[in-house]
């Protein structure tokens, strides 16, 4: 049945209604939506299946971050934020589940119901709704936080703002979003945006807050003290709205969450052991074996826990800008992929303990198989066969080395490329026929201390080329500026990806982010290839085709060679206070999001 609306705005494009008469007429409403068949957990589900809604309330976790912070919004392009407060600092209508690939319960949402191709999606406020200073959300709040993030927030929110041709509400506490174009994933992503209170923001510039506002959110944590620079305090609101909501049993147990802040990697690890922290995190599997025997380990006091994932290895390693003249042939990219000597490089940080990132789906179902393409994955790639880099179709692995130091094989083979490229040693330094210099920049944080470490072994390798960088170090605030404007030719950077890729792939790989600042297409890359299967990947709708679009588009970014991978981290390594507690039961995306600290408790023995 039509509704007639009262009245409507169109804002950038998309049509506001702003009051309606009655809901409109659809599908049943859902208590959760999967992108691939139905949800896992029934309607009347308990809790989420990793997490103890049994668990008890009270004690606190502090961690420690490398690096500093100048702003407590993390919904804009503008500042340095703690990453946590994007996750722990607000609430959207759905929540999602981290066991299993991609599925929303209700959150702020009771309900939602989509149409039969998901053109349109549906949410019912839950009545209890409320934002932490007690007032009700409102559908007016809700609204006002699409279109404030869709046209003034942070980039990662504005594409789906463009995906929307009407924001309808439909009822007292119901609202509409219809699409204006063919995309399965929407439905489910319209439902991650973060709600905030409209009445907060009123004659205040959005998108150039920062430290001198704490935010007004639904959360059940509250910002309740901080330092800027230094650490970041979150309090539990023991007068939480949604502590009965099934998504949120047994989450949230923790009274405090604390985040502090210091130079490096080294700083932090001796505040751990000091007891100014009670949680950290280990990548060095080298370390976890030989640093980790201190006093607070052998007494108990300090448990080491191993969490097993499944998810994909994503992408770490040393990102080169082919925006920048240096980088922009494939070859000179492959011959850095020669000259970083991994396996020496491993030996050395970790005692060869660490597999390598062999793509940025390894790990995984998603990930590209050995040899040629075949079958679906082949026919997707065929029509892009021209302009696909070598190894796309014939398939392709990273170069080894023989794991001496000086790596003579791959030195040479890199050497022969370099020459293909254009460049050749003249009086021992490699330079091109006009006879200017092979140089760039690798940059790095203060923070990024075995980075660095790292950074140097593989200048050795670039010497031994004729190529000398420069690694520069700057604080966290210039390095996130840098990046923001893609003022760099070589980086560290880690892309993590999840079981369920979609719309975000856009930000990361899609050709808008060359241009456009504060994109995570740090590499500059422009792909047709990687754009048609991104789009395959959101209109599957079958599993298998989704699987071959996955393992295309790892194709089409592994043999781009835009990242040099180091070691993957397959494994979490957690050390932390005897009483920090996690569930028996590990979700599929094991210690990622969703896990540490939302559902550990402390126990008390």
């Amino acid at each position: 049945m039509a509704i007639e609306f009262f009245s409507r705005i169109r804002v950038a494009g998309v049509v506001l209604a702003v009051v309606a008469t009655a809901s409109l007429a659809g599908a049943e409403p859902q208590h959760g939506i999967a992108m691939y068949g139905d949800p896992a957990l029934p309607p009347d589900f308990v809790s989420l299946p990793y997490a103890n809604p049994d668990a008890p309330k009270g004690g606190r976790i502090v961690t420690g971050e490398t690096g500093s912070f100048d702003s407590l919004n993390p919904l804009i392009l503008k500042g340095t934020t703690p990453w946590q407060l994007r996750l722990l600092g607000y609430e959207s209508l759905m929540g999602r589940s981290w066991d299993e690939p991609f599925t929303l319960y209700g959150l702020l949402a009771e309900s939602i119901e989509v149409g039969p191709d998901r053109e349109w999606a549906e949410f019912v406020l839950r009545e209890e709704a409320a934002f932490s200073d007690g007032t009700p959300v409102t559908i007016e709040d809700v609204m006002w936080s699409y279109e404030i993030l869709g046209t003034e927030g942070h980039p990662r929110y504005r594409g789906i703002w463009g995906k929307i041709a009407s924001m309808e509400q439909t009822g007292p506490r119901s609202l509409r979003f219809t699409f204006n174009t063919d995309d399965r994933e929407l439905a489910l992503l319209i439902g991650m945006r973060p709600i905030l209170k409209k009445a907060q923001w009123e004659g205040r510039d959005f998108a150039a807050s920062g430290i001198d506002l704490i935010p007004i959110s639904t959360s059940p944590y509250v910002i309740e003290d901080f330092e800027a620079g230094r650490f970041v305090s979150l309090k539990r609101n023991p007068d939480y709205w949604g502590k009965d909501v099934p998504f949120m049993r047994g989450q949230a147990n923790l009274d405090e969450i604390r985040m502090e802040f210091y130079g490096d990697g080294t700083v932090q690890f001796e505040a751990f052991k000091a007891g100014a922290l009670n949680s950290i995190r280990e990548n060095n599997v080298e370390k976890w074996e030989t640093q980790y025997d201190f006093p607070a380990v052998q007494s108990g006091d300090i448990v080491k826990s191993e969490i097993p994932h499944e998810r994909p290895s994503g992408m770490t390693g040393f990102l080169m800008n082919t925006r920048r003249e240096v980088f922009k042939d494939w070859r000179v990219r492959e011959a850095m992929l020669l000259a970083f000597n991994f396996e020496f490089i491993n030996e050395t940080m970790t005692g060869s303990k660490s597999p390598r990132i062999t793509s940025y789906f390894s790990n995984s179902v998603l990930g590209m198989e050995d040899g040629p393409a075949t079958g679906r994955v082949e026919e997707f790639l065929l029509p892009f066969a021209d302009s696909l880099l070598p190894g796309a179709l014939e398939g392709y692995s990273l170069p080894e080395g023989d794991g001496s130091l000086r790596n003579r094989r791959n030195i040479r083979a890199a050497t022969a490329l370099l020459e293909e490229a254009g460049w050749t040693v003249q009086e021992g330094e490699m330079k091109n026929s006009a006879g200017e210099p092979l140089t760039f920049e690798i940059l790095l944080t203060q923070a990024q201390v075995e980075e660095g470490t790292i950074a140097d072994i593989f200048t050795q390798g670039l010497v031994r080329l004729g190529i000398t960088p420069q690694i520069s170090t700057v604080d966290s605030a210039q390095y996130n500026e840098r990046l923001d404007e893609y003022q760099f030719d070589m980086i560290f950077y880690r892309y993590g990806l999840s079981l369920s890729p979609g719309n975000e792939q856009r930000l990361y790989w899609g050709s808008d982010g060359v241009d456009t600042p504060g994109s995570r297409n740090l590499m500059g890359m422009s792909s047709p290839a990687a754009e048609a299967m991104i789009d395959r990947l959101l209109n599957s709708e079958s599993r298998d085709d989704f699987v071959a679009a996955a393992r295309a588009l790892d194709r089409v970014l592994t043999t781009g060679r835009y990242v040099i991978p180091i070691y993957q981290y397959n494994v979490s390594r957690i050390a932390h206070a005897k009483e920090l507690t996690y569930p028996d039961r590990i979700p599929v995306y094991g210690d990622w999001v969703g896990f540490q600290p939302d559902v550990w408790w402390w126990q008390e023995e």
